[in-house]
């Protein structure tokens, strides 16, 4: 797309894409990360994990306006621009109506630079430049300018979600979805002959699982109600879950992601925890009872996986919606979700040792606490065949930290052990931006190693290509 030609002031400065941007400085290794970035540059994204909603490609209209589409879903910047003094009201955080769209995106546009060296800023950098031909920094006097180019350029057709898909190259699409939703909408998508896309739902159970989650009764008496057994029935709940795996399953889900505070996982007997169940549907629950309980039913969800083909994925290590005010005014995922340590090898230790030798049993481990990658996670995915280390996200899924991550796994478990990347975003223009990086990131360590003679180039050209099509392929089964 060429760019828009705009007088660009030195407080500006231009935006204008470097091609050899995230590859090494040294010319010889850059060459190469060069030439292997070529070879899958034009591959095809497949998403198998994110939370784009699938009734935006259903309905396929147009965007509303730049703020809602590039800021107020994108807690990756509204967080970073509520440090800057930024009202999350204004922005559209939490849904809340974005009374005046136009102002918000000034406040963006003034405080750009709190993104300097972000990845948040990195990929706002590239979907303005090469999605709408910006060359000009965001700023004070360039808001409305910016504001009105887009605005411009979302009205017409080729903007629409499923132009963009298809202009995106997203041949798989995963939603992240409430195990009581009746996927009506990704029937529709399927049935739909105009629509050559897939979008494929993802069983996301957390809710369900946990005592202390908001939300958890309701959930538990809408299974029961479903399932027609009494909702303190520990075994109808069993089976419900089971039951609503297999509507997903029907539907084209390929994996049930777990997003936990701490992975553990232990089994309980089964007297036990239809005890604690019952404590928990009437709200009597300790701490430490519920602690056990989710431990328990994370123990469970790997066993149904085993049976039903399910991949697992776990996300721990996040202390959600830390901030008590913002998440009462704006709700979760609004941007104060906080790592914290989280340990894997004692706390899987009684789910692998059932498990982890299962044939056709897949489970991937995220973390955003990067000092396990070395410690734990790749020494159990250098001997599970069932372990796959998932790649950095949230925190981590930045050039950076890419390259430790890289550098942490490699020389342990190799790259077979990779599940490729993952953007984990609800902002659906950020997905090209995302995938492109992760692609410079590795063409960049293997430029290294070829450079340093530890594989040969064509060696290195196969991994590259396995990394971003083949493992994500054969991990998510997709």
């Amino acid at each position: 797309m060429t760019a828009i030609a705009t007088a660009t002031t030195a407080a500006e400065g231009s935006m204008l894409l470097d091609p050899d941007r995230l590859f090494p400085a040294d010319p010889t290794t850059r060459a190469i990360a060069r030439g292997l970035h070529a070879t899958v540059a034009d591959l095809p994204i497949l998403s198998p994990h994110g939370h784009v909603p699938a009734r935006l490609l259903l309905d396929d209209e147009a965007f509303p306006d730049p703020t809602r589409l590039l800021l107020s879903g994108d807690h990756y910047v509204t967080r970073l621009l509520q440090t800057a003094g930024v009202d999350p009201a204004e922005l559209g955080v939490g849904g809340v109506e974005v009374r005046d769209p136009r102002r918000a995106w000034r406040s963006f546009c003034e405080n750009w630079d709190v993104l300097s060296g972000t990845a948040s800023g990195y990929w706002l950098t590239d979907e303005l430049s090469r999605l709408f031909g910006i060359d000009r920094e965001p700023s004070a006097s360039s808001a409305d300018a910016l504001y009105d180019v887009i605005a411009d350029r979302l009205q017409q057709p080729n903007f629409r979600p499923r132009r963009l898909l298809d202009r995106f190259r997203i041949e798989v699409l995963a939603t992240t979805d409430d195990p009581m939703d009746d996927l009506d909408v990704h029937r529709a998508l399927a049935d739909d002959a105009h629509f050559d896309g897939r979008v494929i739902p993802t069983f996301r159970p957390d809710a369900y699982l946990d005592p202390e989650a908001p939300g958890f009764l309701r959930g538990v008496e809408r299974l029961a109600q479903w399932h027609g057994t009494p909702t303190d029935d520990y075994t109808g709940y069993l089976e419900g879950l089971e039951s609503r795996r297999a509507h997903f399953i029907a539907h084209g889900a390929t994996s049930a992601d777990h997003g936990v505070v701490d992975a553990l996982a232990e089994p309980l007997a089964s007297d036990e925890a239809a005890a604690l169940f019952r404590r928990a549907v009437r709200s009597e629950s300790t701490p430490a009872e519920a602690r056990a309980f989710r431990a328990h039913m994370l123990f469970q969800m790997a066993g149904m996986s085993v049976r039903d083909g399910l991949v697992m994925t776990i996300h721990p290590g996040v202390l959600r919606n830390h901030h008590t005010e913002t998440y009462r005014s704006f709700g979760p995922d609004t941007g104060h979700d906080i790592p914290v340590a989280t340990e894997y090898t004692r706390n899987l230790r009684p789910l692998l040792e059932e498990y982890g030798l299962a044939p056709d049993f897949h489970l991937v481990l995220f973390t955003v606490d990067e000092t396990t990658f070395s410690r734990e996670i790749a020494p159990l995915a250098g001997f599970y065949p069932s372990v796959f280390i998932g790649p950095p996200w949230w925190f981590l899924d930045a050039p950076d930290a890419i390259l430790r991550f890289r550098a942490a796994t490699t020389e342990i478990a190799g790259f077979s052990r990779s599940a490729g990347f993952i953007d984990d975003t609800r902002a659906f223009l950020s997905i090209p931006a995302r995938h492109d990086m992760a692609r410079r990131v590795d063409a960049s360590y293997l430029a290294r190693l070829v450079a340093e003679g530890r594989i040969g180039r064509a060696r290195a050209q196969r991994i590259i290509v396995d990394l971003t099509d083949a493992q994500p392929r054969k991990v998510f089964k997709l």
